[in-house]
């Protein structure tokens, strides 16, 4: 096992090598993980998620959380972690402009509280994360670059969150807001499980069970908050899983599509190229 670590601003930025590691334990900060190839599996309470590529898990300061890496190839873990101090400082000074981003007022002394997930890794939090780590494995070790880079990288999240979970949120059709809070909760859950398991054959069933909803309810609350059914979400990460393949290893085209689950090459073909508008072959 192999760990970079730098310092910024009670801040840390780790950079991990392993192909075999556990930790059990209560974060200290805020935690922001990704993986570059292979999955980490992750244990929040009765939770159990599996973090491939193109995903990032967000992890509240206080969670008791394990996480374990156990494959044949060394796995690359980037985390950043950021101090509560540092994220009640920069919630602070946008409370007056973004009061409604959370569920509740944002105060100077308190310690926002986000909803724990796997989230998409694409757009700017993803070329901030990028940089971050470009700059880290390139020897950038300046507490003015690398702190400017940490506060958009928590700027970047905050407006992932409000597309992901606030607005989502909003969109359900319940008038209690603790009833569509809870929901959103469950719907999270369903979608970690999609993720989690987009490479498996499951279930409206499995879904619907992981989640504490009726596959009635999930069908129709899913449908609310996403604009897509369950099985559109799990086709979309599926696809977005084989574009990672397709770049960043060798395998062909019939074995990516055994590895993320799909049974047909040929509808895999069909659904690649309406959803991106070239072929697997032509994006490879």
């Amino acid at each position: 096992m192999s760990t970079k670590r730098i310092r910024i601003f009670k801040n840390e930025i780790l950079n991990e090598f392993s192909s075999n590691s556990s930790y059990t334990g209560i974060s200290t900060k805020y935690i922001i993980s990704l993986v570059s190839n292979g999955a980490v599996q992750y244990h929040l309470g009765k939770r159990e998620l599996t973090l491939f590529p193109q995903s990032f898990v967000f992890l509240n300061e206080g969670t008791h959380y394990a996480s374990q890496i156990n494959s044949k190839e060394t796995i690359n873990r980037f985390s950043v972690l950021l101090d509560p101090g540092f994220v009640c400082d920069y919630e602070y000074s946008v409370a007056n402009k973004s009061h409604t981003l959370l569920d509740c007022p944002a105060y100077k002394d308190s310690k926002p509280v986000f909803l724990e997930a796997i989230y998409p890794l694409q757009g700017e939090i993803a070329t901030v994360l990028r940089q971050l780590k470009n700059n880290m494995e390139s020897g950038q070790t300046s507490e003015l670059v690398m702190g400017e880079y940490l506060n958009h990288c928590l700027e970047s999240y905050y407006r992932l969150y409000r597309t992901e979970v606030t607005n989502r949120g909003e969109a359900l059709n319940f008038l209690n807001k603790s009833t569509r809070t809870e929901i959103l909760k469950r719907l999270s859950i369903a979608k970690d499980f999609i993720n989690s398991n987009y490479n498996k054959n499951i279930s409206l069933n499995d879904i619907a069970l992981a989640s504490c909803l009726s596959v009635n309810h999930l069908l129709r609350t899913f449908k609310q908050a996403y604009q897509m059914s369950p099985h559109q979400f799990l086709t979309q990460v599926r696809l977005r899983q084989a574009k990672y393949y397709l770049k960043h290893t060798d395998y062909q085209v019939n074995e990516i599509v055994d590895i993320i689950g799909f049974e047909c090459q040929s509808s895999f073909t069909r659904l690649f190229r309406n959803s991106f508008q070239v072929t697997p072959k032509q994006y490879r």
